[in-house]
């Protein structure tokens, strides 16, 4: 049986302020991105969200970001080598405090917003957040885009990488996400979200925002916690998944291309 990682981005609630249903979306997914309170989340919400996905049984990942409360970590930031390397242990190390505090164990580390389209493109800022995470050490892996600078600074420092797909996001002809202030770059269609991550699945391409046949070969998919179908996303999907003959199972670093190359 073939086998793939959902994975959803939730803890993103701070203080007073609610965004996501996380503990409708928890049962459909097998790994979370939990933010680390730099772009969304306060460290009442990590332990509470941390606490939640071990009840769960799903994988735990820090998804740290720039230090952007105010525009949700997704405005890009000139930070050091030094700066980003530091942002990302700090932030990853807390929510590494709270898995282990409830009896789990921090698995992954998956950039937010931003930075994470950033270091697609920014060799100096993926090789700062790759060692970061190489530094993290016990066996944490990296998720990102296939065929990017940040998978590339994973191959160079022998880390585990986990590639990604986005169901609920459009791409362009280079195999990048559209950006956000795009019309159709979000994907509210849970038809569309399905039918394109099982084709995607199938021929090992997704059709562009114009058309064109992009390269798709991952090992986790991704569904916004953020999104207002996120939930309904995640059922149809894992159902559809399932259907197929296709486990949802948390990423598991090996040594062999990922499952669904």
């Amino acid at each position: 049986m073939k086998h793939v990682d959902l994975n959803a981005d939730m803890g993103e609630s701070f203080g007073a302020w609610t965004m996501g249903l996380d503990t409708q979306l928890l049962p459909s997914i097998s790994s979370a991105n939990i933010a680390c309170g730099w772009h969304a989340g306060d460290p009442v919400v990590m332990q509470a969200t941390v606490a939640a996905a071990v009840t769960a049984g799903v994988a735990i990942g820090a998804h740290p970001g720039y230090p952007d409360l105010a525009g949700f970590g997704r405005r890009s930031m000139a930070l050091s080598s030094d700066e980003a390397h530091s942002a990302i242990l700090y932030q990853a190390g807390a929510l590494r405090a709270f898995a282990e505090a409830a009896g789990g164990r921090l698995s992954h580390v998956k950039p937010h917003g931003a930075m994470y389209n950033d270091a697609t493109v920014n060799p100096a800022l993926a090789r700062s957040i790759a060692k970061a995470v190489q530094a993290l050490g016990g066996g944490v892996y990296l998720v990102g885009l296939p065929d990017c600078e940040l998978s590339k600074a994973a191959e160079e420092l022998g880390l585990p990488y986990a590639r990604e797909f986005f169901a609920d996001r459009a791409y362009d002809d280079s195999g990048r996400l559209v950006p956000r202030s795009k019309p159709g770059a979000v994907i509210h269609n849970r038809e569309l979200a399905v039918g394109r991550t099982l084709t995607a699945i199938r021929t090992g391409s997704v059709p562009s925002m114009t058309g064109k046949p992009i390269p798709a070969c991952f090992d986790t998919i991704c569904l916004h916690g953020d999104n207002p179908e996120a939930v309904d996303f995640a059922r149809a999907l894992r159902t559809a998944l399932q259907s197929g003959g296709i486990a949802v199972t948390p990423f598991r670093p090996v040594s062999a291309p990922g499952v669904l190359s």
